[in-house]
């Protein structure tokens, strides 16, 4: 790992609650009230679905400015599930993320159906859908 990671997350006061820190950035992640958390922030699934979602609308935003679209604003909602697929996934719970992406503007049928096969290819999207290895050391 480098001097300089992408991201630092640290215990911060209050149970379960996490300070974490991007570059300039900082921000909240924890557990709501009804988990035995302070509710300080985000959970981490709901930090997941938020980087899926500002990948989606960034990628999207990329894509039709590159292409000269009429795109005015994507709005991306998502929802984690864990769904039972008996006979799969050696009997565990399959996770699901369902997401709707709404195009606001005046696009045509076939750049709107492009723009969705973008969103499949999106960083995030192809970091959640490919092999990822782990790699977790003591520091």
């Amino acid at each position: 790992m480098t001097e300089n990671p992408n991201a630092i997350v640290e215990s911060a006061d209050g149970k379960y609650a996490q300070l974490i820190k991007a570059r300039l950035h900082e921000w909240a992640a924890g557990e709501p009230v009804e988990m035995g958390g302070t509710d300080n922030g985000p959970t981490p699934y709901e930090l997941l679905l938020s980087a899926l979602g500002a990948c989606t609308s960034i990628t999207l935003e990329m894509y039709a400015a590159r292409k000269g679209w009429p795109l005015e604003k994507v709005h991306v909602m998502l929802e984690h599930s864990k769904e039972e697929r008996p006979g799969e996934n050696d009997g565990k719970p399959v996770d699901m993320i369902d997401r709707i992406v709404r195009l606001e503007g005046p696009l045509d049928e076939d750049q709107r159906a492009k723009l969705i096969e973008i969103a499949e290819k999106c960083p995030i999207h192809r970091t959640l859908t490919n092999q990822i290895t782990i790699n977790t050391l003591l520091g």
